[in-house]
């Protein structure tokens, strides 16, 4: 697309961001380890590894992912249960519960840390099960050798949106919460603020704690592990409410915070932060905490 990163005034498109294409990637290559090996500081140097001032459209899963020959990221954390057990009239799975919860905090740390802009891919947005495969006849290599196709089936050239819409499905919940973390955006704006701070990547708890304008993230990724009275440093003094609870039920979640609790900071400086408040945070969950006064 000719002039497409132009400046406007030049004639062209003034499309001024880059891709983030290093995170997609980074994802597939930790769902393929289990994600009790997950190394905090990875995750977060992959997220943050951009040059300062230079915007960035981040994104979980693309093409690359989703294409015939990968799978979705909803498909590595789930595989073949997601046939059998995404229903609502039916008990859900260790392996079901385990990818809802990782899916929800892999799309918000991508989109809390990842850029100024975030993308979602065909389906993305809901966990859409399986891959993409364009209608295809088999194909001579230079070399000789053929590569087979699918006698040019259309079986997997679409997407199920229906999915997402469904009430009887555990695709809403997943629907609903990327709806929420755009609403959580369009509120605080916290993917164009200058302030993002980092401070806290602990290998040993699996939590990630980071500000981003007047937000404050925290993310829990152990397996079994929730911690009560768990510190977290911030940097303005004041009142913090949830803003986002991944765990929500709404979200296909086991509803273990309240969300009416206020958390006031205290002159207690922690992880290099001049205050901090005290939070119950469940295992596999993302809380965002917002500055209410």
């Amino acid at each position: 697309m000719p002039t497409f990163c132009i400046p406007v005034p030049d004639g062209g498109v003034g499309f001024d961001y880059r891709l983030h294409m290093a995170v997609a990637d980074k994802w597939i290559e930790l769902l393929k380890q289990s994600d009790e090996s997950w190394k905090m500081g990875d995750i977060v140097h992959t997220l943050t590894n951009r040059r300062w001032l230079e915007k960035c459209v981040t994104y979980a899963e693309s093409h690359d992912q989703a294409l015939v020959g990968d799978k979705t990221i909803a498909f590595w954390l789930m595989d073949k249960d997601m046939y059998d057990f995404m229903a609502l009239d039916r008990p859900s799975t260790p392996r079901i519960d385990r990818g809802i919860a990782l899916h929800k905090m892999i799309r918000l740390v991508t989109m809390g840390l990842g850029g100024e802009g975030y993308l979602n891919f065909m389906g993305n947005e809901f966990g859409h099960p399986e891959w993409i495969d364009f209608p295809r006849g088999p194909q001579t290599l230079p070399t000789g050798k053929v590569l087979p196709g699918n006698n040019n089936s259309y079986d997997k050239c679409r997407r199920r949106f229906d999915l997402g819409d469904a009430d009887f499905l555990r695709y809403r919940g997943m629907q609903e919460f990327d709806q929420a973390m755009q609403h959580l955006e369009e509120k605080y704006g916290f993917m164009t603020s200058e302030h993002q701070y980092v401070s806290r990547k602990h290998e040993e708890d699996k939590v990630i704690i980071f500000e981003r304008g007047d937000l404050v993230f925290v993310f829990n990724f152990h397996w079994s592990n929730s911690f009560f009275d768990y510190r977290v440093g911030c940097s303005k003094p004041g009142k913090y409410k949830v803003a986002l609870d991944s765990d929500d039920a709404l979200f296909g979640g086991f509803s273990r915070l309240d969300h009416d609790v206020d958390y006031f900071t205290t002159e207690h400086p922690h992880d290099n932060r001049p205050r901090s408040f005290s939070v119950y945070t469940p295992s596999r969950t993302a809380v965002v905490y917002a500055l209410t006064e």
